[in-house]
């Protein structure tokens, strides 16, 4: 550009192209730093995905292997706890049984001391009233396992009661037995409940007083025969009945036949 006197002015059309210039360098520069750290972060990114990636791997592997782990002990402890439970019941039953097993056998001592003690204390009752003797007995056998008079049996102590009108003063021991076969405790039931079938019939028929009875059953403690055979076993399925009279005061048709006899 030139002035009036023809010389020319340079600053003032050049200054806008270079701020112009600058600008744009400035936005090229802003730009392409923009980019530079739109492409460092993705790089970034990308790099701590990689990174990390394993160890989130590694990680959930060992949250997997832990749940695992943990099931297979709950399922260890369950079977450890139902074994313990089965070994307990197991220990209780046995205890039971031996527990029951102990009852049974101190049961079945207390019925062999109590069969005992009561034919003692039958013994007893016997020799305290004064001075009994025997007169006279019999002896009657059941079948097997049974508790039943025969035709023959009720014979035999039809015999037998006919001498008790000639002795006033008397009591009669009746004792049953069994052989061997069979528990202890049943067999004094049976024994019992045949010597009780004796006193109903001799009681019944003959209306004997019940205090002239003194009865027991003796189960197989005492065997008159032996238990080896069956002819054994027959003798000792019995009851034995014995006429005891008191000398006191009172006379057997033994010594009254005596004494008619001596005069």
């Amino acid at each position: 550009m030139q002035t009036a006197s023809g010389k020319k002015i340079i600053g003032c059309v050049a200054a806008p192209k270079t701020n112009e210039s600058v600008r744009s360098i400035l936005l090229m520069l802003a730009v392409s730093a923009a980019t530079a750290l739109v492409f460092t972060g993705c790089a970034t990114k990308n790099y701590v995905r990689n990174q990390t990636a394993p160890l989130i791997q590694q990680t959930n592997e060992l949250d997997d292997q832990t749940a695992t782990n943990h099931r297979d002990l709950g399922s260890l402890s369950q079977r450890s706890e139902q074994g313990i439970t089965q070994a307990q019941a197991a220990a209780d039953a046995a205890n039971q049984k031996a527990q029951a097993a102990g009852q049974s056998a101190t049961k079945a001592q207390q019925s062999a001391q109590e069969a005992w003690n009561r034919a003692d204390s039958l013994s007893g009752v016997v020799s305290n009233l004064d001075t009994y003797h025997q007169v006279a007995d019999v002896q009657v056998h059941f079948a097997f396992n049974r508790a039943e008079l025969t035709s023959k049996d009720k014979e035999q102590l039809d015999q037998f009661a006919g001498q008790l009108g000639a002795t006033p003063s008397y009591i009669l021991e009746v004792t049953g037995g069994t052989d061997s076969v069979g528990a202890s405790e049943y067999n004094y039931q049976l024994s019992e409940a045949r010597a009780e079938a004796v006193v109903q019939y001799l009681a019944s028929k003959y209306n004997i007083q019940a205090h002239k009875f003194y009865f027991i059953g003796i189960g197989k403690d005492k065997s008159v025969a032996s238990n080896k055979t069956a002819t054994g076993r027959a003798e000792n399925r019995r009851v034995d009945v014995q006429l005891l009279a008191n000398s006191v005061g009172s006379s057997t048709p033994g010594q009254q036949a005596n004494a008619a006899g001596g005069m």
